[in-house]
């Protein structure tokens, strides 16, 4: 039985992650979690886990300039907890070390009409200080791998599903009660919660080390995903076209727009990875949407 610790209480993916294990490999692992704001976590010996998944962290909820004392959070939490968390890990004697970055290193989403596929070779580029505070951890954790102790670095886009939190659940309120919505042509990665938690799950199982970009096996367009969230409420949602050069014109305005229809997508081979995509995008909308 693989021992595995989770440091971040109370997080999404986290409390996700250990009702996904029980639910489904039930009595296969043993998962405890500990919490990280007291500081009492130190004390706390890590020694005789297989795996550390760090989903401890600030996430980006800041659509302006903000201030210098949120900007020195993000480092303090994104950054320094999390290399000070992976030090420890490995002077305890932990096997793995899984952090959970973002593909918000490579920086915003293209502008509306724009298409922008990330590949194995695009180069970080953080467009503002939580994404440079993921860049930072992720240079601050690379170099404590080795033949013991292995580090993974996951750089996920979007998740979604049930209870998550970011652009999906105003997505879905949008979906629940507009009979039209624009039709705007874009693409963009995505990766359903029931994935995401698969895939760490095969991480810890096989040993991983090495950055990994889980997505779903298929790219998102976000009109299309309000015409089908309102479909999973038995409602019917009429795409218009014809209104892209008032949303480009309404993204100069604000960055939310370009974040919501713009586009951002992985490479589909950089997410080759046996056996974790276990749930469609059409299915993975209606286990999301519903009230069950």
């Amino acid at each position: 039985m693989k021992r595995i610790l989770i440091t971040g209480a109370n997080s999404y993916i986290g409390t996700s992650f250990e009702k996904y294990i029980n639910e489904n490999y039930p009595g296969q692992y043993e998962i405890d979690t500990v919490d990280m704001i007291d500081g009492s976590w130190r004390e706390k010996s890590f020694s005789g886990y297989d795996s550390v998944f760090h989903v401890a962290g600030i996430a980006h909820s800041d659509s302006g300039k903000i201030s210098a004392e949120k900007e020195k959070l993000y480092y303090a939490v994104n950054t320094d907890l999390t290399v000070e968390t992976a030090k420890k890990a490995k002077e305890d004697g932990a096997g793995q070390f899984i952090f959970m970055s973002s593909a918000i290193v490579y920086g915003d989403s293209a502008p509306i009409g724009r298409d922008k596929l990330i590949t194995k070779d695009t180069p970080v580029s953080p467009a503002n200080c939580y994404g440079d505070s993921k860049v930072k951890a992720e240079d601050g954790i690379r170099p404590l791998n080795d033949e013991k102790f292995k580090v993974v670095i996951l750089r996920p886009p979007m998740i979604y599903g049930k209870g998550s939190k970011g652009n999906y659940p105003l997505l879905s309120k949008i979906a629940r009660s507009t009979p039209i919505f624009p039709y705007v042509k874009n693409e963009r990665s995505m990766l359903y919660i029931e994935n995401l938690c698969e895939f760490v799950r095969l991480t810890i199982e096989n040993g991983e080390a090495g950055t990994f970009w889980p997505q779903n096996a298929e790219y998102g367009n976000t009109s299309e995903l309000v015409k089908m969230i309102a479909e999973a409420h038995g409602k019917r949602v009429r795409l218009v076209k014809g209104f892209g050069w008032a949303l480009k014109l309404l993204s100069h305005m604000t960055p939310v727009v370009n974040k919501a229809f713009g586009s951002l997508r992985y490479d589909m081979r950089m997410s080759r990875y046996e056996g974790f995509n276990t749930v469609t995008l059409t299915i993975s909308i209606r286990k999301t949407e519903s009230t069950s």
